[in-house]
This record gives C-alpha cells, structure tokens and sequence, in this order.
C-alpha cells in the first residue's frame, strides 16, 4: 500500500528516522550524562535524579552478574510501578540478559505458566508477591534465585521509614521471613560493587524483552522484542510529541510498566527524553492519583479510556489542578468521543487515541496530537511503519483502500516471533508482515480505523482476554454442563466479560456461587462481570458454540430497551 497517511503528518514530525543500532540502557546513559542532576524517578515524592538511577542500575548489575546472570539469562520481576522496577530493567539488560515482566494480579497458575515457559533463573518479587512464588516454586526448575523487595527500598531519608500506607494506616509490607530461601534487595544493594560495563549487543539480534500477551490467537506466549525494536519504537514514540523538550517534561506513570504501553510510552519514551517519571503503584486508587497528579505537575499523561473516565468521574475532580498536562495518549481499547472531550476541557491538553500491540513493541499508530485528528480511528501509522489491508479468507491477497481487510504492519517495532512457538510465529509473520488479527479500513487521508476483529479477544481496560481461557475454568465447577464466554461493550473498561452458562441436569446455581469460583482461579479482569443462565447454546451444525450469536442477541436486547 502507498504511504497516503504521510501527506497527513503535521509539521514537525518526520516521515523517516534512523533509529541507533544500541542496547537499550544506551537511552539511560546518554539522559545521564546529558542531565546527570535532572530529576529521573519520582516515587511518593522521593526523588531520584538521573546520576542516582545510573548509578543504582550499575550496582544492580553488579548484583545480578555475581548470581549469574549473563547474556541471554531470563531474569523476571513480579514489581508495580516501583523504583525497583525501572532499576532491574535497566540492570538486566546492561548484562544483555533478557527481561520478563509479570502482572503481579496473576494467579499462581498464570505465574507458573509464564515462569516456567520462558525459563526464568532469577526473579525480582515485591514482598506482598512473595506467597504466590513460593507455592509454585517447587515446580520451577529454571528458577535458582529469588529476590524480595519492598516499597521502602525505593526511598530514601524519612520516606523510608514512614512508607505509603494504605487506607487502614497499615504499610504495603509483608515481610517475608529471613529463613526463606531468598535474597533481599536491600542487603544485596548495600554491598553491591557496581563497575559494570555494557554487554556486547547486537540489537538486530539480540533479544532484549519476552513480552507475554496472548498475542493474536491462543494462549499466553512470549513476544520477542530486540533491543532494536524497543530502542526504535521509543524513538518512534518521541518522534510523535514534536514539541517534547528534554531534561523538562514529566510523565505521570499510571500505566503499568509489566505492559508493553506503559514499559515503553511511560518509561522508555520518558527516560529517552530525560523526563521525571512519575511512579503510581496504584492506579485504581483514583483520590490518590488525583493528589499525585497535583503534586507533581504532570506534562505527558499516557493512559486506557477507563482510566480518564474514572478520574473524570471523581466528584472531587474540579479540587485538583490538571492544567499542567498538554498531551496524553490513549490507547489499549477505542475512546469515546465525550470521554476526550470531557477530559480536554478538564486539562486544556489534548488527548488522541492510539493503537498497538505487544508484537508491535507496542506503538504502531496514533493519532496527531496537535495536527488534524479524526475522531474514532486509531490515527496514522508513526514513522517508518508500513501498512496493508489483506482479504481475510486469502491473505495472500491484498485489498485496496479503504477496505476493510486484515491490518499487516511491517516496521522497525515489529517482533522476531513468539518464544519456542515457530508454528504460531508463522500464522502470523509473514516476510517481515504482521497479520494483527484486527479487521480495519483506512481512508483517502491515511486515518485507520479497526472495524472487528478476526478472533474472538475481549480488551478489557487494556488487558488481553481470550474466551476460551475462561472456559477453561468455568467447566472444571462440578455444575456446569456447558459454557461459552463473550465480550460486551462497557462505558467503564471497554469491553466486559460475560458468561453463558448451561448447568448439569437437576443442578441450581447462582451467580455469586459462579463468580466465588472463578475469583479462586481467575485474574480480576478475567472473571465475568455478567452470568446468564440458559436451557442451552446456540452452535454450527458440527457443534461449535456461536458466541457471535449470543453477543447478537444481548445487542438486540439492548437495543429494545433503548
């Protein structure tokens, strides 16, 4: 497909860019030795500057050299948006080893999975984390070394000994005893000796991040990202913010840094520039964000529509300046127009909608934020990122604007392909092509918009869900006969999950008794948020269960009571 999209840029922001072949950590040198007093990490108001972080990830370093760590070891974190966080990923990749970031909501299963599956040696854990690891630990071979730490370590001077609290007064500790077998943060760092230099990197080559996500289709898996993905994707993301000034803006770090969106929009794009990363370890807690907010004075907002609709729906909103942020970029499911222009008139800055994935590094469209914006498209394609629409039962062949078709993005931010998964890398990398799974149009001016999708995913407040992962659970309570689990639209999250439930005959159940269960077994945003209960589903005639149709039929009986 011709680059249309190109005559849409505004002014200021390149067609074309040549993106440094470096380790990632060479974003963090060179904000260092540029702005070695500008403040980096903002945590509850400690501050760090951009000497003290580089000087913490090269003693980090050196803690991780001396358990081991080498070019290619997979070092995990189960970490919230700490300054650990930023350090452990800084420090692994200055060894070359690879980082692998987990969701600390995973269950025990889920955290096993992805463990065990990307071979993880060593593992950073926040305290309160620390149960989940050892109840599956014994069934991690890979795993040799556990690291605990806690929000203290990531202050300094009376910060540190007070520490945030939470709403009971109580601190966000569970000390984990010294006779467990592992290592504490804090005594690992007092003796660390630092004098760590770079690994040899080849960041065409090397990886970098497995970034688990349940990709196109199936399971969990671990996307692949090169240093040079992650390094040109940042790049790619500063590139679209032409007015950013260096060693100046701050960035409110709400997103969680275990996901792709906030690892690179929030930190990487942040330390590129040299700016103050704002660290919210809960972003829920909106009152508490709203403080941080005004506080710290935030010019870059990134974020998901559920986040904005909750802040905006605070009732103490207009108590809180808001004025200092200019930009935010939304993306991780579609925004609705009155949610932009709400959260616009509440902050004078300009919110647009994005689009990416994990395979993308995760940036690969976006709306300008202060050329021409089109309302409900996902924007242009950013620097470098090529575009093409294919027919959806033979992708071989092309579909001409506007579509719609299968959206294909080939670029510098595009993955090598799933971990140890070579059969489901090639159903959906093609000769550098990736076959997103997303239905879009494209119109004369370049602006994307994603029409459907090819799979049945369900985004929830940005996360992946897949139906069948639900399921799975569903059919292991001793009353369920059948099931079938669907995404349906929510003002609050984007999309919810729903369950179809057909019960054994002669059984009774409740919703609450089917919610209990799936919360034993389920991340938060996995359990359904609805239950109906039916004599049976609809299916094809080889039995495959409808969901489409049942989705259908919810619209219609939403459309009734309209």
């Amino acid at each position: 497909m011709e680059r249309i999209w190109l005559k849409s840029y505004p002014f200021g922001i390149p067609e074309s860019h040549e993106y440094p072949e470096v380790a990632v950590t060479a974003l963090l040198d060179e904000a260092a030795r540029k702005h070695p007093d500008a403040p980096a990490l903002d945590f509850q108001g400690a501050r760090t500057t951009y000497r003290e972080l580089s000087g913490a990830v090269d003693r980090f370093a050196s803690v991780l050299r001396d358990l081991g760590v080498k070019k290619g070891t997979r070092v995990g974190t189960i970490l919230p948006n700490v300054p650990q966080n930023v350090i452990a990923y800084y420090a692994t990749l200055r060894l070359g080893g690879v980082v692998v970031e987990n969701n600390p909501q995973y269950t025990e299963r889920e955290l096993q999975h992805q463990i065990a599956d990307s071979g993880i040696e060593v593992l950073v854990t926040l305290d309160l984390f620390y149960d989940k690891v050892k109840a599956i630990r014994g069934s991690l071979p890979s795993l040799r070394e556990v690291i605990v730490t806690d929000v203290f370590d990531g202050m300094k001077g009376i910060k540190a000994l007070l520490g945030p609290k939470t709403k009971k007064g109580k601190a966000h500790t569970a000390p984990v005893p010294a006779t467990e077998p592992v290592r504490f943060w804090k005594r690992l760092m007092k003796s660390a000796t630092g004098g760590v230099a770079q690994a040899p990197i080849d960041a065409r080559r090397d990886l970098a991040l497995l970034q688990y996500t349940g990709g196109t289709t199936g399971v969990s898996k671990g996307v692949m990202l090169t240093h040079y993905n992650l390094v040109a994707n940042a790049w790619q993301g500063r590139l679209w913010f032409p007015d950013l000034q260096d060693g100046k803006e701050i960035v409110m770090c709400a997103l969680p840094l275990f996901h792709s969106y906030g690892q690179t929009v929030c930190m990487n794009v942040g330390i590129l520039m040299a700016g103050m990363l704002v660290l919210v370890p809960n972003p829920r807690d909106i009152p508490g964000l709203l403080k941080e907010i005004d506080r710290t004075r935030p010019t870059m907002f990134p974020g998901v529509p559920t986040l904005y609709v909750n802040l905006l729906n605070h009732p103490d909103l207009g108590k809180y300046e808001l004025k200092s942020i200019r930009a935010c970029l939304s993306g991780a499911a579609p925004l609705p127009v009155e949610v932009q222009e709400q959260w616009e008139k509440a902050t004078g800055g300009r919110l647009v909608e994005g689009y990416g994935l994990s395979e993308t590094s995760p940036i690969s469209h976006a709306n300008p934020v202060y050329g021409k914006r089109k309302i409900g498209t996902i924007g242009l394609p950013v620097p470098d990122t090529d575009c093409r629409l294919v027919d959806v039962d033979d992708p071989a062949k092309e579909v001409d604007p506007p579509g719609p078709g299968e959206l294909c993005i080939k670029g510098p931010q595009v993955m090598q392909g799933y971990w140890n998964r070579p059969d489901e890398t090639e159903g959906v990398l093609r000769d550098g092509w990736l076959f997103t799974g997303d239905i879009a149009q494209v119109d004369e001016e370049g602006f994307f918009k994603i029409v459907d999708r090819k799979k049945d995913l369900i985004i929830v407040g940005g996360f992946n869900v897949y139906p069948r992962d639900v399921e799975e659970i569903l059919y292991q309570h001793p009353k369920i006969l059948e099931c079938a689990v669907a995404g349906l639209r929510s003002p609050k999250s984007g999309e919810m999950v729903k369950a179809y439930i057909v019960l054994k005959s002669g059984e009774t159940a409740t919703a609450q008794e089917i919610e209990a269960f799936c919360r034993e077994r389920l991340t938060a945003y996995k359990i359904p948020k609805e239950f109906e209960f039916r004599a049976e589903l609809p299916k094809t005639m080889v039995g495959k269960v409808l969901r489409r149709a049942l989705v259908e039929e919810d619209m219609r009986k939403l459309a009734g009571q309209a």
